[in-house]
């Protein structure tokens, strides 16, 4: 996927395209009600609304993403979003992320071209609109994996329908292992990324915020559960 620079979309312009999206699912989905449950991956979820997925590095959530995805290539894709910070081995750029400068980052947030954006362990994120729009056109769902801050501006985005996940794990000590498993985190990092995860721990207890809170203590497990509240 690719974003032309200086392609903007106006907020309203994305909602109207969300909402002719759903539309058109529930037209499909009425047409199919009477389809008999056997096969997952034929099946079409009945909300068609975006999906966004939160939890803190490390707690398995885009092992989760990826799987969901490959079970149903033909129903959900990830949003690629755009990042300041550098690839990580094996990351791919326009596959992983949008590799960007702060200079490109600032200059798509200055024309509001992203629909959320946030600063995490001293590099930015953010999902833009025309990510979104080119998910909708392909008639898919898109997956967002988005942070606390990401979390609470789309919530806040008027007449932005998602679903919230959050991807929870089974306690901070297994959080620092992955972590540290990965090596490819300093020190530093390893002790801001869980300083950031108790406060999105506490965050993912605020009524209201998450429709699922899946407790990623087993893979396969956790994964049952998502893709019973996707499909439910």
């Amino acid at each position: 996927m690719s974003t032309q620079p200086g392609l903007t979309i106006s907020l309203a312009s994305l909602l109207a395209l969300i909402n002719h999206y759903q539309l058109q699912a529930i037209d499909i989905y009425r047409q199919d009600k009477d389809h008999v449950v056997g096969d997952m991956a034929s099946l079409t979820p009945q909300d068609r609304r975006p999906l966004v997925i939160s939890g803190p590095s490390g707690a398995g959530k885009g092992t989760l993403i990826q799987k969901l995805i490959d079970a149903h290539p033909n129903t959900f894709e990830l949003t690629v979003s755009h990042t300041t910070r550098k690839p990580r081995p094996n990351e791919k750029d326009g596959i992983s992320y949008h590799f960007v400068s702060i200079d490109t980052y600032n200059s798509l947030k200055s024309k509001g071209d992203l629909i959320e954006d946030a600063m995490y362990a001293d590099n930015f994120y953010g999902t833009s609109k025309a990510a979104l729009a080119e998910i909708f056109e392909k008639q898919l769902i898109p997956i967002l994996d988005i942070d606390m801050v990401g979390v609470q501006q789309v919530r806040i985005n008027p007449g932005f329908e998602a679903r919230y996940v959050f991807i929870k794990p089974r306690g901070l000590g297994v959080l620092e292992q992955r972590l540290r498993g990965r090596g490819t985190e300093s020190e530093q990092h390893v002790r801001a990324r869980l300083d950031q995860a108790r406060r999105e721990l506490e965050f993912a207890e605020t009524s209201g915020v998450f429709d699922r809170v899946i407790v990623n203590d087993d893979l396969e497990r956790a994964y049952l559960e998502l893709e019973g509240f996707v499909f439910g």
